[in-house]
This record gives structure tokens, C-alpha cells and sequence, in this order.
């Protein structure tokens, strides 16, 4: 492992580099919980359709989903400090372009390139403190990136709120363009370069276009079908493309020198059924999300920043429980919680059905948000913990990558299909009555999501957590949950 020097806890060093890593990584997270704040000043700013919504947070997803599993490699293979400065940079301007877009062509074009960058820093903090830090001071510094990082979590829905509400959404965007210089600067003169010296030749970059490509085509013929119509050339076109893009990248998998997945992992049956979980799961909570906004500021009048605050006790029931939910799941198993916790995920979604004209926040939105937010506690950190550990050690990193990429997968598919599966359609979530009956009928499409979720998690080995060893009590084991957020899975670190 190439690094240069090592970091010591206390030092001004280590806080610097702690710094830089919550300053990149809290960017990222900030932004994609501020445009969902924003998406309806966009969309009656740009006149945009339903589908041009679709296509804003599509765009952004599908780039990171695509690119998230090599991106991690990149940073080994040709300097940790040096592709984290290089996403930073790019976000920013990807930011910049953002801000200025004048169309909503515009607007998804330069989405797309900030998933890009997105998925370039993303995994770039977490390899930047696992790589510069002294060992036995890892985990105390992870602890605190995730704590900090948790913060900025919360904070993103009251200043998305708080900066459309002060000037416009295109602030939402522009902001990053200062935070991102300010953290190439603290990463250029606090950060030391490190690599893996071990690794050869070259990252399956082929792999993750094919895959790109696959999601790029299944996404399209989702979000242009029910305009266009089924029949559609284009709509055709774009699902042929996917269709064999996906099933192109299953064979570059399964036969390819230097997969980005290894199919071993595939045999193992709880590590299917935990990201099949993750996929059923993480498509609901994005798609309720997502329309939760629209229908508390189109239905309900709120303004962007109480639209925002609205859901912030779903973080702060997973900021304060995330955690122990984890330790509990390696303690005695994590069966229960994969089942329970979707389970409870779906119940607060079909109380949030009360979220309609005339109800209160007391009343119609805090009792589903309170039940939604206690499941998403129960089940996120042991659903990406049984992967971790039905994984063999060799592919811990891979294994934690492949859920990541399977929850933006499901958030991805989810904005794409549940609009139309929902009956929203047009300029319809304007209309506070037709966004109210969408609204419902989406909230039951996504509780029967959860559910199966939870259903299948009955199919996995309840002894997979615990039989996993851990020689040194000192390191973190597959239940420590080290960063636990809403967008997607918790980190774990295998160190």
C-alpha cells in the first residue's frame, strides 16, 4: 500500500484530512437531498413535464450507479488524493453547469456529468481515511466522517429549502462551485497520495459502459412510454438497447478475465437475497421520496423549506439507531430485522396515504414518517452487513460496492417506472388532485415492494453474521455501521 506518510489522531493533520473528506463526501450527499427540495421551483421555472423531472434525477443516478464500482478501483490503482481532487473538481463544474442551464435538455445533460463526478468522490473519502490514518486510529476517524457526514444529511432539506426559498434553485446547484474549491485546495496541501502498488493492469472500464449503456436504455423506455406510447420507435429502440446492454455486461461478467463483479458471489443465496432486498427496498424509498415532495408542496402548500423538514426525523430515527441496529443483527442474527424492518417501512408508507389536502403534519404526515423512519433503522445496516458477511473476505469491497450500486439501481428504476405505474403523467403533479390520487396509489405500489422485500429475507442463513470471524475486537466487523444514510446503504468498513 503506497502511502506516503501516516496519520496520527489529534494532530492538526488529521483534522485537516478529516476535513477535506467530510467537505467532498457532505457536498455530494447535500446535493442530492437539496435538488429533490427543489424539483418543483425547476420544473415550473423550465415548464418541464413529469418525464423532464424523471430524466433531472435519472440522469444524476444513472451516471453514479453505473460508474460507482470502478470508480473505487481508479483511486487505487492511480492515487486515492488525486481521482477524489479530480471528481471534486469535475462535480463542481458539473455544478456550475447546472446552475446555468437554461432547458431541462440542458439541465439533465449536466446531471449526468455530476454523476459522474459523484461516483468519482463517493468512494474516495472513505479509501482516503482507511489509507492515511494510523490503524488503531481508523475507526475513530471513520466515526467521526460518518457522524459529521450524518449532519449534513439533516441539514440538506433545510437549506435546499431555505436557498430556493431565499433565491432561486439554481443556488442549490451553484453552492457546490466554492465548497468544491475549498476542497481541492484543503486536498492538495493536507492529503497525502496513496495507491496500491500491488495491483496491475488496467480497471474493467469496458464492463461499466455496457452496464451504463443497459441502464441508460431500461430507464428511457420507463420515463418516455407512457408519452410516447409503447410502441414508440424510440421507446423500442432505447429498451432493445438496454435489454442487451444488461444482458451484454451479465456475460462480461460471467466470462470476463477481470470482472467488476466476481459471479462467485452470486452463489451464495443470502447474498442475492440481501440485495435483492436492497433493490426492493431502496425503489421504494426513492420513489416515496421523491413524490413526498411534490405532494407536500403541491397538495399540501408547503413551502420548499417545511417540504424539506418534513422528513428529517426519518434521518434522525437512523442517525440514533442505525448503529445499535447493527451490533443487534450481529449479535443474534440479522433474519428478524431483514424481515421487520421492510415490513415496518411499508406500514409508515400506507399511513403517509393520510398526507392529503386539508391534514395536518401531526396528523397525516408525522405518524407514517415516524413508522417509515423506524423500519429504514431496522433494516438498512443489516441488509448491507449480510452481504458484506456472505461475502468472502477477498471480495468485501466488491461485495459492499455491488450493494451500493444495486440500491441506486432500485432509486433509478423506481423515479423511472412508478410516475406512470402511479398515473402521473404530462404537467399532472401540478394539479394538486391528480398528484394526491398518484400520490396514493404510489404509496401502495411501494409498500407491496417493501413488503416482498421482507418476504424474501426469510430465504436467508440467520447465522451468516455470526459465524463471521473477528480476530481483533479492535477492528470493525460486518455490523458496525459506520455511516448510515438515507440515499443509500450504510458503509462498512472491513479494515
Amino acid at each position: 500500500m503506497g502511502t506516503t506518510e501516516v496519520i496520527v489522531w489529534g494532530t492538526p493533520r488529521a483534522r485537516a484530512v478529516l476535513a477535506t473528506t467530510i467537505v467532498g463526501s457532505g457536498m455530494a450527499m447535500l446535493d442530492s437531498t437539496i435538488v429533490n427540495v427543489a424539483l418543483p421551483k425547476i420544473g415550473e421555472e423550465l415548464d418541464a413535464s413529469v418525464a423532464g423531472l424523471q430524466w433531472i434525477l435519472n440522469g444524476y443516478l444513472l451516471s453514479l450507479a453505473a460508474l460507482i464500482l470502478v470508480a473505487g478501483s481508479l483511486g487505487d490503482r492511480y492515487g486515492r488524493r488525486r481521482v477524489f481532487t479530480f471528481g471534486v473538481l469535475w462535480f463542481g463544474a458539473a455544478s456550475l453547469l447546472c446552475g446555468l442551464a437554461p432547458t431541462t435538455e440542458l439541465l439533465v445533460a449536466a446531471r449526468i456529468l455530476q454523476g459522474v463526478g459523484g461516483a468519482l468522490l463517493t468512494p474516495g473519502s472513505l479509501a482516503i481515511l482507511q489509507s492515511t490514518f494510523a490503524r488503531q486510529d481508523r475507526s475513530r476517524a471513520i466515526g467521526a466522517w460518518s457522524g459529521l457526514g450524518g449532519i449534513a444529511a439533516a441539514v440538506g432539506p433545510l437549506a435546499g429549502g431555505l436557498l430556493v426559498q431565499a433565491g432561486s434553485w439554481r443556488l442549490a446547484f451553484l453552492i457546490n462551485v466554492p465548497i468544491a474549491l475549498v476542497c481541492v485546495w484543503m486536498a492538495r496541501r493536507y492529503v497525502p497520495e496513496s495507491r496500491d502498488e500491488t495491483l496491475t493492469g488496467h480497471p474493467n472500464v469496458l464492463g461499466s459502459v455496457v452496464g451504463a449503456l443497459g441502464l441508460a436504455g431500461v430507464t428511457g423506455a420507463l420515463v418516455e412510454a407512457p408519452a410516447r406510447g409503447a410502441g414508440d420507435p424510440l421507446v423500442v429502440g432505447a429498451a432493445v438497447v438496454g435489454i442487451a446492454g444488461l444482458v451484454a455486461f451479465g456475460l462480461l461478467q460471467a466470462r470476463g478475465r477481470t470482472p467488476l463483479v466476481p459471479p462467485e458471489l452470486f452463489a451464495n443465496r443470502t447474498f442475492v437475497l440481501a440485495n435483492a432486498l436492497t433493490f426492493l427496498v431502496y425503489a421504494a424509498l426513492g420513489g416515496v421520496m421523491v413524490l413526498m415532495i411534490l405532494q407536500l408542496q403541491v397538495s399540501l402548500d408547503y413551502s420548499p423549506t417545511a417540504a424539506g423538514l418534513a422528513g428529517l426525523p426519518i434521518t434522525v430515527v437512523m442517525l440514533l439507531l442505525s448503529a445499535r441496529s447493527g451490533r443487534l443483527a450481529q449479535r443474534v442474527g440479522p433474519r428478524a430485522q431483514l424481515v421487520v424492518g421492510p415490513l415496518l417501512v411499508a406500514a409508515g408508507m400506507l399511513l403517509l396515504r393520510n398526507a392529503e389536502p386539508g391534514a395536518t403534519y401531526l396528523t397525516g404526515v408525522l405518524p407514517g414518517i415516524a413508522v417509515f423512519g423506524l423500519g429504514l433503522a431496522t433494516v438498512v445496516a443489516p441488509v448491507t452487513a449480510t452481504v458484506l458477511a456472505a461475502a468472502p473476505d477477498r471480495h468485501a469491497g466488491v461485495a459492499s460496492g455491488v450493494n451500493n450500486a444495486v440500491a441506486r439501481t432500485g432509486s433509478l428504476v423506481a423515479v423511472a417506472a412508478l410516475p406512470a405505474l402511479s398515473g402521473l403523467t404530462g404537467t399532472g403533479y401540478t394539479d394538486p388532485v391528480a398528484m394526491t390520487a398518484s400520490w396514493q396509489r404510489a404509496l401502495l405500489i411501494c409498500a407491496a415492494a417493501a413488503a416482498l422485500g421482507g418476504l424474501l429475507a426469510l430465504g436467508t442463513d440467520n447465522s451468516t453474521m455470526r459465524d463471521t470471524p473477528r480476530p481483533d475486537p479492535e477492528r470493525p466487523g460486518p455490523g458496525d455501521c459506520h455511516s448510515c444514510g438515507v440515499d443509500a446503504p450504510p458503509t462498512h468498513v472491513r479494515a
